[in-house]
C-alpha cells in the first residue's frame, strides 16, 4: 500500500475514533433500526480504531 493510501486510511479511523470517544465522553444516544447500541461499542470502536490508527502512522513512517 502507497505512504499516501496508508495515511488516508489512518486519518479516516482517526475520525471514527474522535467521534466513538466524543460520545462516550457526552454520552448522547443512537439507535439503529429501532434499537440502542450501548456505550460499550462505542468503547471497543474508540479501542480498536485507535490502535488501527497507531500501527498505520507507524507503518506510514517507515514505508519506502
Amino acid at each position: 500500500m502507497s505512504k499516501l493510501a496508508t495515511t488516508a486510511v489512518a486519518i479516516l479511523l482517526l475520525a471514527v475514533a474522535a467521534v466513538a470517544l466524543y460520545r462516550l465522553l457526552f454520552w448522547f444516544p443512537i439507535s439503529i433500526g429501532g434499537a440502542e447500541v450501548g456505550q460499550t461499542a462505542s468503547l471497543l470502536t474508540f479501542v480498536i480504531c485507535a490502535a488501527l490508527c497507531l500501527m498505520l502512522f507507524r507503518g506510514a513512517k517507515t514505508e519506502h
